[in-house]
């Protein structure tokens, strides 16, 4: 009797286990599908405050466009317990009021130049009904960087240095292909003197997302926080400043461009855990002791090589439940063994990013996990190129450029670069399909030639430039 109901709860909890894992896919139904696939992750869990999540691992008056620009963002703080405030208490979008007033004493000489500011912080931005784990959050961890330099000459320098760091990191590491470009007048940073960005594309979704910026800002926050330098020759002037930032969008934009209807899948260059070891075993007979010691000899051996590896010897679940759970963390490489390979002193590898088997024998174990390993970041990034490729259009009337909206497009337009331009097509768009209205990407600094006596798609009026348009997050 007792072996029966043994059976029987073996069943049920097969049956648990054929529901765990992520039961929307990716192409049919993308939002449903990318929040199961980071909650079941474990990269967030949701919180009670809409719009914030659990990660698992009198200034402000003074600069009247940037406070504007930010205006509908910014959380406010009325009360203090039951009591109300004197004075409302803005929580910060970002953070240059907050910074720049102790700039002016920090710099004083041309000796304090160039001068950087780096942190990370969480901000808070609540303009938004409908939050998106790590791409539109309310409050977020990020990186930004303060600078101030003598001339706009370094300034502008340190703008496409740092532009370009961002482009490496998304390209080398994250293997999620961006373009790098200037925003639009319209869709800078406010009280900035110009934007630069790198672009990334969900094709999914056919929209873009801004992956990372740095600004001039000119000499207006410069003027109005009083951050003037003396230069060797005695004259006081204004500094040029500059600020950059990069946030965890960045990992929203991995997940929703690699990951697959089984879940995350984690670049190599990233991920926590590149490798996981399983032990496979499906016979009483198999000598369990010689296996676990292949398994754990192979972990010794990949960690000392620098390797992130684990071992999953947990007993209370099947081998298959171990697969699944590991391909919907986005581990990117799976070694098994079993009592054949520990007789033919070989391990199974196999690749989360296409599924691809290869048994490898266990004196090339370091050299073929690394081979491995490098094929699946190029696999991703060139994947990625690929299919973000496929969805840029070239268009040059009104007419193509709604057709190539409604089809998720990524669209290249010759456009006359004037933002009365750009505002009437984003009222033009906005009814269309109730996705929302289009606006530029960016402006690409790579610059297909433009004919004499072309026309702005939206205008008529001869174009200036090449701009990427599109629906954006």
């Amino acid at each position: 009797m007792s072996s029966g109901n043994d059976g029987s709860e073996k069943k049920k909890n097969r049956k648990k286990e054929m529901k765990l894992g992520i039961t929307y896919k990716k192409d049919a139904s993308f939002g449903d599908w990318y929040s199961e696939a980071v909650i079941h992750g474990e990269m967030i869990e949701y919180y009670g405050v809409s719009g914030c999540y659990i990660l698992m691992p009198s200034a402000m008056g003074k600069e009247k466009d940037h406070i504007e620009g930010f205006a509908p963002e910014v959380a406010w703080v009325t009360k203090s317990g039951q009591s109300d405030l004197e004075f409302p208490i803005a929580i910060r979008p970002t953070s240059e009021t907050i910074m720049y007033p102790y700039f002016s004493k920090w710099i004083r000489s041309y000796r304090d130049l160039p001068f950087r500011c780096y942190q990370w912080c969480n901000v808070v931005r609540w303009e938004f009904s409908d939050p998106t784990p790590f791409i539109r959050s309310r409050e977020f961890l990020w990186q930004e960087g303060h600078s101030a330099f003598a001339t706009k000459e370094e300034a502008d320098e340190e703008v496409l240095q740092i532009l370009e760091l961002y482009h490496r990191i998304y390209e080398e590491f994250l293997a999620v292909p961006v373009i790098k470009g200037r925003k639009s007048e319209m869709e800078k940073f406010a009280g900035g003197l110009h934007t630069t960005s790198v672009e990334a594309f969900i094709p999914n979704t056919g929209r873009g997302i801004q992956a990372a910026t740095s600004h001039c800002l000119g000499q207006k926050f410069a003027d109005m926080f009083g951050i003037k330098f003396e230069d060797d020759k005695g004259s006081r002037s204004n500094v040029w400043q500059n600020s950059w930032g990069y946030s965890t969008r960045s990992i929203g934009v991995m997940v929703m461009t690699h990951g697959d209807d089984k879940g995350l899948v984690l670049p190599p260059r990233v991920a926590p855990l590149q490798v996981i070891v399983i032990p496979v075993s499906y016979s009483k007979d198999a000598d369990m002791a010689s296996i676990k010691g292949a398994c754990e000899s192979t972990v010794c051996t990949l960690s000392q090589s620098g390797i992130r590896v684990e071992l999953d010897d947990r007993t209370n679940h099947s081998p298959g439940w171990k697969y699944s759970h590991w391909e919907m963390k986005g581990v990117p490489l799976r070694i098994e063994i079993g009592p054949k390979d520990v007789a033919n002193k070989q391990v199974r590898m196999v690749r989360r990013d296409n599924g691809a088997k290869v048994d490898v024998p266990v004196t090339n174990l370091v050299e073929e996990v690394t081979v491995l390993l490098d094929g699946i970041q190029e696999n991703l990034f060139r994947t990625a190129m690929e299919r973000r490729d496929a969805c840029i259009q070239v268009i040059h009337t009104w007419d193509e450029f709604i057709a190539a909206l409604n089809n998720k497009r990524l669209i290249l337009a010759p456009w006359c670069d004037e933002e009365e331009v750009e505002k009437d097509v984003k009222v033009r768009t906005r009814g269309e399909r109730e996705l929302g209205a289009a606006k530029t990407l960016c402006t690409p600094f790579d610059q297909p030639e433009l004919p004499q006596g072309t026309m702005c798609f939206a205008s008529g009026k001869p174009a200036k430039t090449w701009s990427f348009w599109g629906r954006s997050y």
